[in-house]
């Protein structure tokens, strides 16, 4: 059983530019979070970071290996399953899992326990998620509540909102449904520390301030 996890990545983001390889206030740049977390996740057999630009090498700890990918990938139009569809072709495993550096403090432990979940034959697909205990509305109205009976926060039903810290999925799953999901998933709920995703600026001055307690409290820094 081979299991291979991939790291996508472009340079040319548009929301927050050069996220990826952005540093922290003592240096660390964004990339190394979730690579370090990879490597200490004992079900992987390879790690890959699929980037069209080789300048990400020099960010690359050892035992991470690099795939160049076609710049056409970099395009803004471009959808993730297109990446990984084009990754799927070109590296074969039994199961793959996706990781995205934009969640840094995703922990090794829960991305094994969802390897698990797929291995156990009792789901096709897996995500990490946080749970959402809230009052929610779309704009045709309450989502998950009646809003003429509301109830506590802690008895509403759980709702699930993905992270991107690692979304795991079987080879025939990706070519049933050309997709990371299959139609039974298995949700590994995570904290909300764990759940934070870094898109925008405001996010990354979050995470920066939440790595420097986290350090503080004798947290282990990447290396």
């Amino acid at each position: 059983m081979k299991i291979v996890a991939i790291v996508p990545i472009k340079l040319n983001n548009e929301r927050l530019p050069g996220k990826n390889t952005k540093r922290f206030d003592d240096g660390t740049p964004l990339i190394s979070f979730i690579l370090t977390t990879l490597l200490k996740v004992p079900e992987l057999n390879e790690i890959y970071v699929y980037c069209s630009d080789e300048s990400i090498k020099e960010y690359l700890p050892h035992g991470i290996l690099f795939l160049k990918r076609d710049t056409e990938l970099d395009h803004s139009e471009t959808k993730g399953n297109q990446i990984l569809e084009k990754f799927v072709n070109t590296v074969d495993a039994d199961i793959y899992v996706l990781s995205h550096t934009t969640a840094p403090f995703t922990k090794p432990e829960s991305i094994s326990k969802c390897i698990q979940g797929v291995l156990s034959g009792n789901f096709d697909s897996g995500f990490l998620a946080r749970s959402l205990h809230e009052l929610m509305w779309t704009d045709t109205g309450p989502l998950n509540f009646d809003a003429h009976n509301v109830p506590r926060t802690q008895d509403l039903p759980k709702i699930y909102a993905e992270t991107s810290g690692a979304f795991v999925f079987t080879k025939d799953t990706f070519k049933k449904y050309k997709s990371r999901n299959g139609k039974k998933p298995f949700i590994c709920e995570v904290s909300t520390i764990e759940s934070i995703d870094i898109d925008y600026p405001e996010d990354f001055v979050i995470a920066n301030a939440i790595y420097k307690e986290l350090i503080s409290l004798n947290s282990v820094k990447p290396r």
